[in-house]
């Protein structure tokens, strides 16, 4: 009897098993686009920022020296655009005309020339091959006058549609090269895209860092909720939009309310193995998020939360 009374009293004051989560927020990490040296952080860990406030400087010579390189090209392209948009310059189109002035006056001559020569073949006083040779001449100044007026007429049109498409494409192209290399110097200094406390710096004033490294962490400790591991068992004390008692320890045990909002199985490898004993089962465990009914003073991430048994 009294080893049965021992157990009944061990029974009645074993601790009651306890569901523990554990508080947590979104975590934002900052990166950049552009490769190169901390020059300054204009903040420090633990810092509360607003979003749009300056991080940190970065400077890159490489990117500089690309971006200078790539207005050059851009100057070099609008230059051949304009240049093929504005046409022949205005002292070829003028050679061409005189060009073809001197052909008419030439082709002028020659026809005289040739009707003269008709006139002496029609008396008899020059022979057909002298007549025939100044017929050829004249024939050679008017195909001269049309080859100079299709020349001039070339030089006053200017560059062919294709060219100037050419022209302008290539200057497309050097402009959008400027743009991409300037979106990528704007990350020459970071802001914040959003409010929250600067959680953690990772590299130091002078290092390197490649695109894309992550720079910061910022905490947004506006969105807190509490994440707690659940036995499918227990998952009745904490069913979905439910509110919840807890107690938090780090804040002098401070009882509040949350709201279940998310439950999620987490898979088999958190199943709980039972002993395999008659009406027993393997059981799942879930993961529950809860957020704050209301705001939490000095709640941060990484607090234990116990949840108050019903």
């Amino acid at each position: 009897m009294a080893c049965v009374a021992l157990l009944g009293i061990l029974l009645i004051h074993a601790p009651k098993e306890m569901t523990q989560g554990q508080a947590d927020c979104d975590q934002v990490r900052v990166s950049g686009k552009l490769p190169g040296r901390i020059v300054k952080f204009y903040v420090k860990e633990g810092d509360y920022v607003h979003k749009g406030d300056t991080l940190v400087a970065i400077s890159s010579k490489l990117a500089d020296a690309t971006l200078y390189k790539a207005k050059s090209a851009q100057r070099a392209a609008q230059a051949a655009s304009q240049k093929v948009d504005k046409g022949t310059r205005t002292e070829i189109k003028q050679s061409t005309g005189h060009i073809v002035e001197q052909a008419k006056a030439a082709e002028d001559i020659a026809k005289k020339t040739y009707d003269r020569m008709e006139n002496l073949y029609q008396q008899g006083v020059v022979t057909q091959q002298r007549r025939d040779e100044a017929k050829a001449a004249y024939d050679a100044a008017s195909a001269a006058v049309r080859t100079a007026q299709s020349n001039a007429q070339l030089a006053q049109n200017g560059s062919q549609a294709e060219d100037k498409s050419a022209a302008k494409s290539m200057e497309d192209v050097a402009r959008g090269t400027v743009m991409e290399v300037e979106s990528v110097l704007e990350d020459q200094v970071l802001v914040a895209p959003c409010d929250g406390e600067v959680s953690e710096i990772y590299p130091h004033v002078g290092e390197l860092v490649s695109m894309g490294t992550p720079i910061m962490s910022i905490s947004q400790l506006d969105d807190m909720w509490v994440s707690f591991n659940v036995r499918e068992d227990k998952l009745s004390q904490m069913p979905m939009d439910t509110l919840i008692n807890v107690t938090i320890p780090a804040l002098n045990n401070k009882k509040t309310k949350l709201q279940v909002y998310y439950i999620h199985d987490m898979g088999s490898y958190a199943v709980w193995n039972a002993t395999k004993a008659y009406g027993q089962y393997d059981s799942k465990t879930f993961e529950v998020k809860a957020k704050p009914v209301t705001p939490i003073a000095d709640f941060r991430p990484g607090m234990s939360v116990l949840l108050d048994e019903r």
